[in-house]
């Protein structure tokens, strides 16, 4: 009979030590996949649209037309369906993780004498997220591309306050599929970007031209209209194989890219009537996350978006708490080194300013 009660006792205690170790977990904050933490913050986004080319404000991907030559895309707008996509990127810090959102345009175009139109478009936006503790973290601020200006904007309850930027407004956050959404808004034809509704001049309303995007892990739906006001967009990570960064890895060395013209820079020409008439059209014109660049925000570089978040989220902002500016995850810095590429052998068209030396020294394995 011993036997049966220490028997007992052991099972006892195990039962005891599992129950204790579930309640343990449960405090335990999971770790989301770069997508899901990517569709748990992406922004509900109201895209201007005009009725001169709707097309032509429809937010797709790089190669919707089946190749990834940047000649071409203005040409091929209206042979090929425009599938709502967008970019993302992950970055992470032992305090934040930062994600870069971007929406692509095959035409930044105009109906206006004597502007300019270019071939491919992409701007977008950068999320601070704070690891609270929870799964997803809480979004802290923003910082959206519009054009050659960066414009920065918090919800009500954020924390940050204005650093060497000031904050340009209030991010509006709206509930979508469990989880709180900020919303962004874009021009028609020039596609600037910032927070709803600091730009263009749709904001939901039934008296202006224009489409809403919903985030989706899996779905690319092509609007109906330039009226439509629910449209799904799905979300496609940067690093992807054969993608956006692979791509320009591959072309960082040439000068002949068929993407690329240089380092963060999409190749483009005035080929299929770009320029048409008395606009005219710039050439190799439009930016990718690791290459955009305000014109007067000091010392943040060109592509520090994308590739020193923190940096310019530390720039940008005060109030930022405990935050960590070096990197447990930075892929992008990641696969530079793993390709080679340091202060001695630069990508060509890499930013003067930034040593990349002392960027891939903000690289570290652990908290």
């Amino acid at each position: 009979m011993i036997w049966k009660k220490v028997l007992l006792m052991a099972l006892g205690m195990t039962v005891a030590i599992a129950l204790g170790t579930l309640t343990e977990l449960k405090g335990i904050a999971q770790t989301p996949t770069d997508l899901d933490l990517a569709a748990y913050h992406a922004p509900i986004h109201y895209q201007d649209t005009d009725s001169t080319k709707y097309s032509s404000d429809y937010i797709t991907r790089f190669n919707y037309d089946g190749d990834w030559r940047g000649t071409n895309n203005w040409d091929n707008l209206t042979a090929y369906p425009l599938n709502a996509y967008a970019y993302y990127s992950v970055a992470e810090t032992c305090t934040h993780r930062f994600i870069t959102y971007s929406f692509f345009h095959p035409q930044d175009w105009t109906d206006t004498p004597f502007d300019q139109e270019h071939e491919n478009d992409l701007e977008g936006l950068l999320a601070i997220v704070r690891k609270d503790g929870s799964t997803y973290g809480k979004l802290e601020g923003v910082v959206t591309v519009f054009h050659t200006d960066f414009y920065s904007f918090t919800p009500s309850t954020s924390p940050l306050t204005n650093g060497s930027e000031s904050i340009d407004g209030t991010l509006t956050l709206s509930s979508y599929n469990g989880s709180l959404h900020p919303l962004t808004t874009q021009e028609a034809k020039g596609h600037g970007l910032k927070a709803w509704p600091y730009a263009g001049n749709f904001d939901g309303n039934s008296s202006a031209d224009g489409i809403i995007y919903y985030p989706s892990t899996t779905t690319a739906e092509v609007p109906a209209s330039g009226n439509d006001r629910s449209v799904l967009y799905s979300l496609i990570d940067v690093f992807a194989s054969g993608g956006l960064w692979q791509n320009q890895l591959n072309q960082a060395s040439s000068s002949t890219g068929i993407t690329y013209a240089n380092w963060g820079t999409f190749r483009g020409d005035s080929s299929g009537g770009c320029g048409a008439g008395l606009p005219t059209c710039s050439n190799n014109s439009a930016n990718t996350p690791w290459g955009w660049d305000d014109s007067n925000d000091g010392a943040v570089y060109r592509g520090e978006m994308a590739l020193d978040p923190a940096h310019l989220t530390d720039v940008y902002f005060n109030g930022l708490g405990n935050f960590d500016t070096t990197y447990i995850r930075n892929r992008y810095i990641q696969d530079l080194r793993d390709r080679g590429y340091n202060s001695s052998n630069l990508p060509l068209g890499w930013p003067s300013q930034i040593n990349l030396n002392t960027l891939s020294g903000k690289l570290k394995t652990q908290c």
